[in-house]
């Protein structure tokens, strides 16, 4: 229970005090239109109007959250600020996608709501207008008639219909618009969409400027509307709504009520995140202008292309990312990768595995389908944004770590080896990390190639300098075919492995996450082990299952996850 609040106690608290600030918005505002205000509007529309309102004020605060979490200079400015406080705090922000498809999720279903609640109130509206027999909500429905009055019912005429009013009114207009736009950035969310057409997903997703704009203006009509507090002094539906024939005569101490709309809101509750993000593309639109010099383009036959690359003042830290942008291939598109090289390198470098149509355009720019060497000055402009932190920068403020690499995903962990060799091999550094359990999970032995030569030359290195111990690397092969197979049985018994050339050979199959969270649980009691995952959810799942059932009273596992 205990290691369960460590890796999941901050994250849980804060979708429940987030859940709990929906839940008091949305009971809040059902109430607040139970009021004598809303009592004539009651009439017509009956509890459809709080079933309305309660969601629309929750659509505000969801609003005003969702694009704090794709601030992702903001983001790390507040990593770097509160990891010296809290570390578990820190790591919050490593799930800031996460928490920003929850909102989105919320946003969803409160739009689904609204739009419901509102179609029953235009129906309510539609009947109140067609009804000829002199009841209250007929009498309500005629207040306005008259020039300058104000009126209570929108719908001024039998003659209309609710789709001539969602399309003649700014309430209507803008309602189709934010909805259209939000059933197309939910729907090329989905993980299909952005694996297989990421620039459907890219596109669409921009749509949330027009969802933003449409949402600012949507209540500037103020279609809804109450009993003015004026008129309530004059007006009490309490003692005048069974009088309503009388209401305005002489002789009558009822008036005729008086109506107005609540002043528009929203732009209250999303000014200051609209201003944040501004601010937020303004930084990136300078970082994307300031000069960067490929150095070096490396072609792995893995299909993994590796630019290295310089920018005046760029600084990072182990296991960050960037993301890249190449004019020639799109001006518009930006793509997350991590960086491979070290803190200690006078370069910064990304490998990039190619497997979509920008990555295939980036590859072929850069030359990697010519055999012959490229020039510097025929190297295609890039663009870099960031970098940006992840939970992997925490790696040496843990005794023990395990860093679980699945395919491309062992880039941030190269960065982090290559720093851990110039640290300890090359300047003598002391590390308060005193031992590191690596693995890799590799579907073809081709993608090994790239990295091997890294793993190479830190096994040469420990090996003499008596360092062994501080590494211990398992790599995994998990797919094979039956030919490669007897081919390693013949190589097992030489001295290195016939596809890493490491003198730690390659295992086949998967490991068992059981056996190897027990064996670490007892060589290392009393410590606190910094799980690192750079990998698919299922694994994730796996091994974030494995981190809460092997930690004990002397031994905690504490699950990072890498999230772009």
């Amino acid at each position: 229970m205990g290691n369960f609040a460590a890796n999941e106690g901050l994250s849980i608290f804060v979708i429940l005090v987030w859940l709990g600030i929906n839940a008091y918005l949305f009971v809040h505002f059902y109430m607040a239109f139970l009021t004598p205000r809303w009592f004539y509007t009651r009439v017509l529309l009956g509890h459809a109007l709080s079933w309305a309102r309660a969601p629309a004020a929750c659509l505000n605060f969801n609003c005003m959250l969702i694009l704090l979490p794709v601030c992702r200079n903001l983001l790390s400015f507040l990593r770097g600020t509160i990891q010296c406080c809290s570390r578990t705090a820190a790591r919050q922000l490593d799930r800031n996608i996460t928490f920003h498809k929850l909102v989105a999720y919320m946003i969803a279903f409160h739009t689904a709501v609204h739009i419901v609640a509102h179609l029953f109130n235009f129906e309510f509206f539609m009947n109140a207008q067609l009804d000829q027999n002199q009841t209250l909500p007929f009498i309500l429905s005629q207040i306005g008639n008259n020039d300058n009055a104000s009126f209570l019912n929108p719908i001024r005429s039998n003659e209309t219909t609710q789709t001539i009013v969602m399309f003649t009114t700014v309430a209507g207009v803008t309602g189709v618009v934010i909805t259209l736009a939000l059933i197309l950035m939910i729907t090329t969310s989905t993980e299909v969409i952005r694996r297989s057409y990421f620039e459907v997903f890219w596109f669409t997703h921009h749509l949330f400027v027009i969802f933003f704009i449409g949402l600012v203006f949507h209540g500037f009509q103020r279609i809804v509307r109450g009993q003015t507090f004026q008129s309530l002094e004059t007006n009490n539906p309490e003692n005048c709504s069974d009088h309503f024939q009388d209401w305005g005569k002489n002789g009558s101490d009822c008036a005729v009520p008086e109506f107005a709309g609540n002043p528009p809101m929203t732009w209250k509750w999303v000014v200051g995140p609209m201003f944040l993000y501004v601010c937020e593309r303004l930084v990136r639109l300078y970082r994307s202008h300031q000069k960067v010099v490929i150095t070096k383009v490396v072609m792995h036959p893995s299909r993994t292309l590796e630019l290295q690359m310089k920018r005046k003042g760029f600084k990072m830290e182990v296991g960050q990312y960037v993301f890249i942008q190449c004019p020639s291939v799109s001006r518009l598109e930006w793509h997350p990768f991590t960086l491979t090289s070290a803190p200690e390198e006078d370069h910064f470098c990304a490998h990039i595995r190619i497997v979509g149509d920008w990555t295939e355009a980036l590859y072929k720019a850069c030359g990697g389908d010519r055999p012959e060497q490229q020039q510097a000055w025929t190297m295609p402009k890039i663009a870099i944004d960031g970098p940006f932190g992840t939970a992997s920068e925490d790696v040496f403020r843990y005794e023990v770590v395990m860093l679980v690499g699945a395919g491309i995903g062992v880039t941030p962990f190269a960065s982090i080896l290559k720093s851990v060799w110039y640290k300890q091999i090359q300047n003598n550094q002391d590390t308060y990390t005193k031992k590191i359990y690596f693995y890799w999970l590799c579907p073809e032995t081709e993608a090994f190639e790239w990295f091997a030569d890294l793993l190479q030359s830190l096994e040469k290195q420990m090996t003499e300098r008596d360092m062994s111990d501080f590494l211990s690397y398992n790599i995994y092969l998990t797919r094979w075919k039956d030919q490669e197979a007897a081919h390693f049985r013949v190589h097992h018994e030489a001295e290195n492995d016939p596809i890493t050339g490491l003198k730690q050979k390659t295992l086949y199959g998967k490991p068992n996450w059981d056996n190897e969270f027990s064996s670490i649980a007892t060589k290392h009691p009393k410590t606190k082990v910094g799980v690192f995952l750079c990998g698919p959810p299922q694994l994730a799942k796996s091994l974030e299952k494995q981190c809460l059932s092997h930690s004990e009273a002397d031994v905690k596992f504490i699950f990072n996850k890498e999230n772009f």
